[in-house]
């Protein structure tokens, strides 16, 4: 093999190198901006009553992060879409309002679950964990899932706006509960967190009232 040519090998094996890295890295910035989830497996995870038996609230996490099967998993148990041809969703909601958003805070950023197009959209890229919760492990557990309800689908005021929003966040934190027991996950949810902070950082606008948070990851 002539210089020359061996020469042309090494710059063709360098654009190649050089093309493909930049491939990746179009794909890793476009997944920080979104994140496209992995379908439910609806027939893994322990049986419903054996479910129930072992649901329970757990204040000791681990800082071993989700992988992306079980965050996808996570977020559509706690209110997914299970019937695409009605936009039916896994918890019920009062009149069908659907007023709340699951915010989901990981040490990548917050993201506000879609579950129509079954993924995440990046808020911001800021971590803050820490301030989803005055408790320490709120820090350290992988996902802090934050309930915001948009009172202005409500088409009500004041009292009876936040039953109904109270009311339908507690389905969508027993599903979590439940998806927890049956994975082996850690859960507790949570109503001790400063509002107004958390509220600005979120940037969320008047009519959006925060819930409240709930931390899942693995046993610490």
């Amino acid at each position: 093999m002539t210089e020359e040519l061996l020469n042309m090998k090494r710059l063709s094996a360098s654009i190649l190198i050089i093309s493909s890295l930049t491939f990746f890295q179009l794909a890793f910035a476009q997944e920080t901006e979104t994140i496209a989830l992995i379908s439910p497996r609806t027939n893994a995870g322990k049986p419903f009553m054996q479910a129930l038996k072992e649901r329970k609230t757990s204040r000791s996490f681990s800082s071993r992060p989700l992988s992306l099967q079980a965050l996808s998993e996570l977020l559509w148990a706690a209110n997914g879409v299970n019937r695409p041809e009605t936009k039916g969703r896994t918890a019920p909601s009062a009149n069908n309002l659907q007023e709340i958003d699951i915010y989901v805070s990981m040490q990548s950023g917050l993201y506000l679950y879609d579950p129509f197009r079954n993924s995440l959209q990046l808020i911001n890229k800021r971590d803050i964990r820490a301030i989803t919760g005055k408790q320490n492990f709120a820090a350290i557990a992988p996902v802090n899932l934050i309930y915001v309800a948009d009172l202005s689908r409500t088409g009500k005021r004041g009292a009876k706006a936040e039953f109904y929003a109270a009311c339908d966040t507690g389905f969508v934190s027993q599903n979590v509960y439940l998806y927890c027991a049956s994975e082996g996950l850690a859960t507790v949810v949570r109503g001790l967190f400063d509002e107004q902070t958390l509220s600005r950082v979120m940037n969320l606008r008047p009519e959006q009232k925060i819930i409240l948070a709930q931390t899942v990851g693995y046993p610490g």
